[in-house]
């Protein structure tokens, strides 16, 4: 019997030559990445709960302050000041003002083939690249850290067939939505998404990225594709090799079958306060909004950057709008100076932020208030995801979020 990509990944790891779904085996992990979410609480276990603390691998670490950058208070200050005198006392990777850890990943570090933990939800953002990425809590990460290993209780794959092409005005993220609406919340509770067929032949690296990241918003232990020639291209310009190309045998195993037409997909939103209570965008057009958010590790790259700035192009936010503009990460930022993106941004009354999650966190940037609707391009609209409890988060693509900016109210950009 065959193996998934996934189940080829593990086994790697394990170093056995087949795994099974339902198997536990313990795995040599790749690589490693901590954001300044929990870091501090990493970094405490550390010093004050082992015996014989100590690093297994510090060049397979990667610590990146993201979430709340700069830092908001002194509480927030001290934490991020642990983890970064951490790093610098045990030669870790650190990033800080640079990105989104996972933008940040992906430009740097991901390559086919890895088993890598995270220690944020969205590490499964790393499938777009052939990679088995999964987010796992600061214990787990502490014990990768000192021992350079883990156990992983191998997920069955659900396999996900996309054929066709996006019609123009749809988004990755518009697939990804409706797909989510579709299986639920739940559909795949630890289990991997795997994403192949023509269709995901036609998709980009950073339309990969948008359905990997979101697929722990269905429950998904992680999300991947078959490393091809669009992958191995984009690792190439970034001067990485992969550590192994895998692809799914022909006879293996999956514990369910979807297919996608990508021509049928429509721009949709997740109305609040569910990922998955998803409805054509035209249903909830004429909603009222307070802010706009383009941005986060799910839609905030130089695409959905070029996507925004055309439909704002000659245009102007509406009046009673806050609408925020944060590039995934430093380069991406740099990219749309240089393109002349950011202009157009700040003339039609945008506000223009430094790399970081900004109101995908919610914790600073941005957060809104009492009965204030956000419509945004995060990953997340839990009831008091980006501020107060009583506030509603809609989730869009980046056109949807833009031309809503525009007019004030939620719409699509074929009604500007």
């Amino acid at each position: 019997m065959g193996m998934t990509i996934a189940e080829k990944i593990i086994a790697r790891a394990a170093g056995v030559e087949a795994v099974r779904p339902g198997d536990i085996h313990t795995v040599h992990l790749d690589r490693m990445m901590s954001n300044d979410g929990t870091t501090h609480l990493t970094v405490d276990m550390y010093y004050n709960k082992l015996k014989h603390p100590q690093i297994a691998d510090a060049k397979k670490m990667v610590f990146i302050v993201d979430h709340n950058v700069p830092s908001d208070s002194a509480k927030t200050a001290g934490s991020q000041k642990k983890m970064r005198d951490f790093a610098r006392e045990h030669a870790i990777d650190f990033w800080e003002g640079k990105g989104v850890c996972h933008q940040i990943m992906m430009e740097h570090y991901v390559c086919p083939g890895e088993l890598i933990f995270g220690a944020d939800s969205h590490t499964c953002t790393y499938g777009a690249l052939g990679a088995f990425g999964t987010g796992v809590g600061c214990t787990d990460l502490l014990y990768g850290m000192v021992t350079g290993t883990s156990w992983v209780l191998v997920p069955e794959t659900v396999k996900f067939n996309l054929t066709g092409r996006l019609p123009e005005g749809v988004y990755p993220r518009d697939l990804m939505l409706t797909i989510i609406g579709q299986i639920g919340a739940n559909g795949v509770n630890y289990q991997v998404m795997e994403f192949c067929g023509d269709g995901a032949k036609t998709l980009s690296v950073n339309d990969r990225m948008v359905l990997c990241n979101l697929a722990v918003e269905a429950g998904a232990k992680t999300a991947i594709f078959e490393a091809d020639e669009i992958a191995l291209e984009y690792l190439k310009s970034r001067g990485r090799k992969p550590k192994a190309v895998f692809t799914s045998d022909p006879d293996a195993v999956y514990a369910r079958e979807y297919t996608f037409d990508l021509s049928c997909i429509v721009p949709v939103a997740a109305k609040p306060d569910f990922v998955d209570a998803v409805v054509p965008a035209s249903e909830v057009c004429g909603v009222p909004i307070d802010e706009a958010f383009l941005g986060s590790c799910n839609n905030g790259r130089i695409e959905e950057l070029r996507v925004g700035a055309a439909i704002l192009k000659g245009r102007k936010v509406a009046e009673r709008v806050r609408f925020l503009v944060v590039p995934a990460s430093q380069e991406i930022y740099l990219q749309a100076m240089e393109e002349g993106l950011i202009q157009t941004f700040m003339e039609s009354g945008a506000i223009v932020m430094n790399p970081n999650c900004s109101v995908c966190w919610g914790s600073c940037q941005g957060v809104i208030g009492e009965n204030e609707v956000l419509i945004s391009t995060g990953t997340r609209n839990f009831k008091g995801r980006a501020g107060h409890p009583n506030s509603k988060v809609y989730l869009g693509s980046a056109a949807t979020v833009t031309a809503s900016a525009v007019k004030g109210e939620i719409c699509t950009a074929d009604m500007l």
